[in-house]
Parts: structure tokens; C-alpha cells; sequence
């Protein structure tokens, strides 16, 4: 019995026209299935050593390494260090995502294994009007079975008061977003989602946050630092292009830039060289 047979025995009072029995027979040879949930995993994983004086991989001999990893989970896809010393590891099935989790010892040395915390998942745009008065919560709820597992809605400030919009943040447990989603009785297109570049609120440069910022405290309107924007009445000036609009400008060509960047490094799936490929 084929796939179309075991459908229309399960549901037969469903499909009864032609019109329902090709919208079957196409939907499930389509190879445009909606995602689910049951065949993602977890794909890649940080390792951090155990140490009361906070010792990391760096002073690990590679070999090593590689030996442990190999030994324990068999070939993986790839091993990388990190800048904290902290190892990165991708592995290639779903056998070796449950084994790494298990593992305790690299040799001697003591270590603790977590999925990373951003690597393992995606992010995909929704537009849906049938869906701005619906509580993100019960959109969640309803979406979870096809792999989602956040969702934020984008809202936008018109005459200083935040509106909702029908634009949708998704969060998929899978590095691979699906083509569409089902949100009721709607066929949804997912698209790419495309973050705003990071900028300091301190410093008022690309790349990091405040919280982290060894910057010089300077003004988002002016560019001259020892103050903020709130109360500045001087001419407008960028610090990033120099130009004459503010640092916050979406007119800014740094921030065009910044958004390629970001836009080349998601679709490309990179995660270096992304500022020479925009910029060659």
C-alpha cells in the first residue's frame, strides 16, 4: 500500500473530490512537507574543561583532542577552539548527539558537554494578518509540533506608542528552516530572518553591546564624546561614516554595510570572512 492509499484510508471522508485528491497526492510528493520536530537534533556542542584555576583547551595538545573525540563518538564533522579555549564540536548523526552529551573525561581531563546555544537552531519570518490578535503564547503552543520554539513579534513605534505588527519571529529547533509552515488551516511561507546590526549605545560602534563596550562614552548626534544624545543640540554627525546624520541612522551607509555582512553570514552560513566577501 502506498502513501496516498494509507491517507485516503485514514481520512476518507476528506477527501472526497478530485480536487482534494490531487492537493493529497501533490502535497505529499511535493517534498514540501511541513517541518516537524522529530527528526532534529542537536548538531553542535561546547566542551569546557573542569578546572578550579580556569584552565581551557589552549594549553590542550590537538592531538589529544582529536584522539578523545574520535575514540569516544567515532569521526565528527568538525572540531574548532574558540577564542575562550573552549572547544566547538559539530558532529554528523543523531548517535553521536546522544554520546557527546554522556561524555565526562577528554584522558584525564575532566570536562562538561551542552549544545550551543545558538548554533542549534534558526530563525524565519511569518506574515500572517489572521494571526496579529492571537497571543504569541497560543501561537507557540500550536506551532511546536512542526519545530518551533520561540516566537516574537515585531512591533514598530509610530508617534511614540509601540504597535504590534502581522510579522512574526520564528525559532526552529533545527540549523534548517523549513520552506512553510501550517498555522491552522493556512499554508505560511517562512522567510529568512535577517537581524539589524548591533550597535553600542556607549560607544556607538558595530559589533557589541554596552555591557561589554571599552569605548568612549560619545554622543549618538553629535559624534563627540563625554556626553549622550538626550539633551545634544549640535549639528548631526555619524561616527561610523562620518556623515552628517546620526549614528542611528538607517540611511548610514556603515549600516547598510553591517546589514549585508550579517545578511552574507546567515545565508552562507559562515561564520568568518564575511567582511571580505562584502567588501571585494
Amino acid at each position: 500500500m502506498n502513501l496516498l492509499e494509507k491517507v485516503i484510508l485514514k481520512c476518507p471522508q476528506e477527501l472526497d473530490s478530485n480536487y482534494d485528491l490531487h492537493r493529497a497526492y501533490t502535497g505529499l510528493c511535493s517534498g514540501q512537507q511541513i517541518a516537524s520536530n522529530s527528526s532534529n537534533f542537536p548538531t553542535f556542542f561546547l566542551i569546557k574543561r573542569v578546572s578550579t584555576s580556569d584552565e581551557s583547551f589552549h594549553s590542550v595538545s590537538p592531538f589529544l583532542v582529536e584522539k578523545a573525540v574520535t575514540g569516544s563518538i567515532g569521526d565528527v564533522k568538525s572540531t574548532k577552539k574558540l577564542r575562550s579555549g573552549d572547544l566547538l564540536v559539530e558532529v554528523q548523526s543523531r548517535k553521536q548527539s546522544e554520546q557527546i552529551l554522556k561524555l565526562k573525561k577528554f584522558s584525564t581531563i575532566p570536562i562538561t558537554v551542552s549544545p550551543h546555544a545558538s548554533l542549534n537552531s534558526s530563525k524565519g519570518v511569518i506574515t500572517c494578518g489572521e494571526l496579529l490578535n492571537v497571543p504569541t503564547e497560543e501561537i507557540l503552543k500550536e506551532l511546536q509540533g512542526q519545530g518551533v520554539s520561540h516566537v516574537r513579534r515585531i512591533s514598530i513605534r509610530r508617534d511614540g506608542q509601540l504597535l504590534n505588527t502581522k510579522h512574526l519571529i520564528l525559532t526552529f529547533d533545527s540549523t534548517k528552516l523549513p520552506e512553510n509552515i501550517k498555522a491552522g488551516y493556512m499554508r505560511l511561507s517562512v522567510r529568512t530572518y535577517i537581524p539589524n546590526p548591533l550597535r553600542c549605545f556607549k560607544c556607538q560602534r558595530f559589533g557589541h553591546s554596552k555591557t561589554s563596550c571599552r569605548g568612549t562614552l560619545t554622543c549618538a548626534r553629535c559624534a563627540e564624546v563625554g556626553h549622550e544624545s538626550t539633551d545634544c543640540t549640535r549639528a548631526e554627525k555619524c561616527v561610523n561614516c562620518k556623515g552628517e546624520h546620526t549614528s542611528f541612522s538607517r540611511n548610514c551607509i556603515a549600516w547598510k554595510r553591517e546589514k549585508e555582512i550579517i545578511s552574507t553570514k546567515i545565508k552562507k552560513q559562515i561564520s568568518y570572512q564575511t567582511r571580505k566577501l562584502v567588501n571585494s
